[in-house]
């Protein structure tokens, strides 16, 4: 969504994690937020130093870095990862159809809701020191968190954003303190 700074209108731009995403973001002097939905944080470390290199060559201004990641945040792991997956496994599976992915097996799934997963699922403290090692490693300036897969029920979307608003983001305030 636009926001205005010292007057001027800024506009973030989604990149899907291509070079060449980033490289015309940049072209065009846009922060972006890169979109992980699978994989480790790390693995886009390079695309955030490839677009903090192109800004640079092209003679223009620094610019933030966001990352945007589904998850969801529950009292307790356990209660997260029981809740959370029959949601996202089939939520996967319909987007890997659309993007020709093979389906997402059981292991796959839990594998991106561990700790070097694209999911940041778990209790308070679990999801802050995971989106907290992740604004470190990519040097971030936003952190998004795609909290709604469409079939989750509305009482647990509430109180995940609940619980994102009154323990995560404060704990990862104090995190990078």
């Amino acid at each position: 969504m636009p926001t205005t700074e010292s007057g001027h209108l800024r506009t973030w731009v989604g990149v899907g994690g291509t070079p060449q995403s980033v490289v015309r973001a940049a072209h065009y002097g846009f922060p972006i937020v890169i979109a992980i939905i699978g994989g480790s944080a790390e693995q886009f470390v390079p695309l955030a130093d490839l677009y903090r290199r192109a800004l640079q060559e092209l003679g223009r201004p620094e610019r933030p870095v966001g990352v945007h990641s589904p998850g969801y945040v529950a009292a307790t792991d356990e209660q997260a990862i029981e809740e959370f997956l029959p949601h996202f496994v089939p939520f996967m599976n319909k987007l890997g159809r659309e993007r020709r992915w093979a389906p997402m097996t059981p292991q796959q799934a839990l594998a991106q809701l561990g700790p070097d997963g694209a999911v940041y699922c778990g209790s308070p403290e679990t999801v802050a020191r995971k989106i907290a090692r992740t604004v470190s490693t990519l040097d971030l300036s936003r952190f998004q968190l795609k909290y709604s897969l469409g079939t989750l029920p509305h009482e647990q979307r509430m109180e995940c954003i609940r619980l994102y608003a009154e323990e995560v983001a404060p704990r990862v305030r104090e995190l990078l303190a």
